[in-house]
């Protein structure tokens, strides 16, 4: 028995869906695929077709994605953390978003099409991929909202409050990239200076 795939799976369905009973979660643990991942090594690169859902056992994961030539930040991901490319993997068509461990990690990758088969079967297999697409749609308009409505040191306290392991593990360039500000003006907010 996978100990670590055991605590990735109760620390993500716990946090989308904690009601599915044991039987449910012991679906999921069966049809999982371990992946390890060196420090700087992708998941998925530009042009692939997403074809998993991500669950995060250990490390610390990035989607971004190149925007004028430089990478922007989308997404973090961390143990028990749920890494998809959802529009890339709903539509079956090349992602333009990629996913990079920014330290060595390990994944259960749980097939897409597999998924759909566990959901024909199992009501709560159903209703925990329903709850990981409500709180991926709320969580891209919470920060949509973020961009367009706080400030520099508003998005950056707020990332602090609901995700300090971002702050205490990611490089600040990504941080700065994932919301919307240079280097130097997170360097001012950090420091107090706006």
């Amino acid at each position: 028995m996978d100990t670590l795939m055991k605590q990735a799976v109760d620390a993500a369905v716990n946090s989308r869906y904690p009601q599915m009973h044991p039987e449910g979660r012991k679906l999921l643990e069966e049809v999982l695929i371990r992946k390890d991942l060196a420090k700087g090594e992708f998941l998925i690169n530009e042009g692939q077709t997403c074809q998993h859902i991500v669950i995060v056992g250990k490390g610390m994961m990035r989607q971004f994605y190149y925007k004028n030539g430089k990478d922007v930040t989308e997404h973090f991901s961390y143990e028990g953390c749920i890494l998809m490319c959802i529009e890339s993997m709903l539509k079956q068509e090349p992602s333009h978003l990629m996913a990079e461990a920014l330290e060595p990690a390990v994944v259960y990758m749980l097939p897409f099409d597999t998924l759909q088969k566990l959901m024909e079967r199992s009501w709560e297999i159903n209703m925990f991929y329903r709850k990981i697409l409500e709180y991926s749609l709320i969580v891209s308009q919470v920060k949509a909202d973020s961009w367009r409505f706080e400030t520099a040191r508003e998005r950056y306290n707020f990332l602090l409050r609901t995700h300090p392991e971002v702050i205490k593990r990611a490089p600040l360039s990504h941080i700065a990239s994932y919301l919307l500000m240079t280097p130097e003006t997170l360097s001012r907010v950090r420091s107090g200076a706006l």
